[in-house]
């Protein structure tokens, strides 16, 4: 297959990621994205106590049973909506999807699939109010050599980092 020019109105598919409630806070050391204010910014650790101090729950993180809930919530999303899923990844603090969606942005995207995983969790977790953060990362990926190393990175790298929790 060609690429797909850059300004493509409708891009080959989304890279969507979305991290879990209170794992990546605002002042982060490994830094963090203020939203409005574009790229990403210098970790500062006062700014990070602030934000967990105003978390309402704590922190969120996925077992390996919550994993495969996330990711079989997914798939049937994507079957539902007719969106070709390429690639979902639950890991123990975020969760990675690549799917194409054509004719919706990549903000529905975010919003439908983090709204269903939600309450497929809320079977098992049903005090919990958050289980995201707000937002995701959404990236447009238009040429197929970057939907392969997405769908590479999103299979293999993970795993390669070693910095997966044991849950």
């Amino acid at each position: 297959m060609s690429d797909r020019p850059f300004n493509t109105e409708e891009p080959l598919a989304y890279f969507v990621t979305w991290t879990c409630y209170g794992t990546w806070l605002p002042g982060d050391e490994r830094g963090w994205h203020q939203w409005g204010k574009g790229g990403a910014r210098p970790p500062c650790e006062p700014l990070q106590k602030f934000a967990k101090s105003q978390m309402k729950e704590p922190e969120f993180l996925l077992t390996v049973d919550n994993r495969q809930v996330v990711e079989a919530t997914v798939e049937e999303h994507c079957k539902i909506r007719n969106w070709l899923l390429h690639e979902v990844s639950a890991r123990s603090n975020h969760v990675h999807v690549i799917a194409t969606a054509s004719g919706y942005p990549p903000e529905t995207v975010r919003d439908q699939l983090k709204a269903w995983c939600t309450r497929k969790l809320k079977a098992s977790y049903p005090k919990r109010e958050h289980f995201w953060t707000e937002g995701a990362s959404c990236r447009y990926i238009n040429h197929e050599a970057d939907l392969e190393s997405a769908i590479a990175y999103v299979r293999e790298a993970q795993d390669r980092k070693g910095l997966e929790d044991q849950y």
